[in-house]
């Protein structure tokens, strides 16, 4: 049976997102040697020492450089259906990421195995309408959609530091609320690259609250001044009706489950997300909070008791096939400032028009 992450000795939100923590100051020598390794790694391809691969069709990198949820795969698909609606046709490249699969690339259904694939390409295969391909090779998984499949526009889910695929355009997604925690690189902080890595990309989104100063903060100078050209923008994170696992035809409205006894389960990048915004819909409830990517099983179902459970729509892909009437999901869908979409379409329009010559590896000069 899975371990609950509040029953592990050490928790990485306390040693990053907390108050100044003595483990976290004994491990800046690693956390030095990490982000060398990290610059190191940029100067390599964009110094052509590391070959990297360009695609046939566009593609859009939605990534982060923190790890833990940020809201990037519900602006991911936000993304798919607005690339559709102004006439293109997108697909989807992930990881699949805890995907037990030996053959990679894989095309992904909305009937794929969330064990074989991963949960996130099953849930964006589910909600995306468009094509999914999930494997490590990002360039294997592009040529699949691009040559394969007919896309005529990529978009990859993660993958900002994947700098062997070459790309256009770069979103980062920054949580609002936690921003960049201690702004330390793993392991004494949560980056996987230096804060000013969010100068080098095309447009940053927050989400979870937050403000232009969260992200200007995070990667400005001393006094807060961002010290590149990327446009910041808030995302907000909407919660639609919560909808059944085991009938999901039948859904129900959020502040239905209040004075109900109520579990909430989340195995997500940050669930304190989650139950956060349980509490501002005033449902009070018991948490039960799993690593990323948790491979549920009946076991677990079976401690969270006889009472209503909801859990997020990452966990519900993997809890189907055990699931009671009493298990709920709740779909979150990304609602960006306008001012978003207009800059990343102007951003688009100058692409296609060939204005944007040279494709970037997502590195600064040297």
């Amino acid at each position: 049976m899975g371990t609950p992450m509040g029953h592990r000795l050490l928790d990485p939100g306390l040693l990053w997102y907390g108050p100044p923590h003595p483990l976290s100051t004994a491990l800046l020598p690693l956390s030095w040697a990490y982000c060398a390794l990290a610059m190191g790694r940029r100067v390599a391809y964009q110094r052509g020492w590391l070959a990297a691969a360009s695609l046939p069709v566009p593609v859009i990198v939605v990534g982060n450089i923190s790890v833990g949820g940020t809201g990037k795969t519900p602006l991911v698909l936000w993304l798919v259906q607005w690339l559709r609606d102004l006439g293109y046709r997108p697909g989807i490249m992930t990881r699949g990421y805890g995907g037990s699969a030996r053959d990679w690339p894989r095309r992904v259904t909305l009937d794929s195995d969330p064990g074989e694939v991963g949960d996130e390409p099953v849930l964006l295969a589910r909600r995306g309408n468009c094509p999914v391909v999930a494997g490590p090779d990002r360039i294997a998984d592009g040529l699949v959609l691009a040559g394969e499949l007919g896309c005529d526009i990529l978009v990859s889910d993660d993958g900002l530091q994947h700098y062997r695929l070459r790309r256009d355009l770069e979103i980062a997604v920054l949580d609002g609320g936690r921003g960049l925690g201690n702004g330390r690189c793993l392991p004494a902080g949560p980056l996987r690259e230096p804060p000013g890595r969010l100068t080098q990309v095309d447009l940053v989104a927050w989400t979870n609250g937050g403000s232009p100063s969260a992200w200007a903060n995070a990667a400005g100078d001393r006094h807060g001044e961002p010290r590149g050209g990327a446009d910041g923008y808030a995302v907000d994170l909407v919660p639609g009706d919560a909808v059944n696992l085991a009938d999901p035809a039948r859904t129900r409205r959020l502040p239905d489950f209040r004075g109900e006894k109520l579990t909430a389960v989340a195995g997500i990048g940050n669930p304190a997300r989650f139950f956060a915004l349980l509490r501002s819909l005033g449902l009070a409830h018991c948490e039960r909070a799993y690593p990323d990517h948790h491979p549920y099983t009946a076991m677990d179902a079976a401690t969270w008791g006889d009472g209503t459970v909801l859990m997020t729509e990452k966990d519900a892909v993997k809890c189907a096939g055990f699931a009671r009437p009493t298990h709920w999901y709740l779909p979150v869908e990304a609602c960006p400032d306008p001012a978003f979409a207009a800059s990343l379409e102007q951003r688009l329009e100058g692409l296609i028009r060939g204005q944007k010559t040279a494709r970037h590896p997502g590195m600064p000069p040297v």
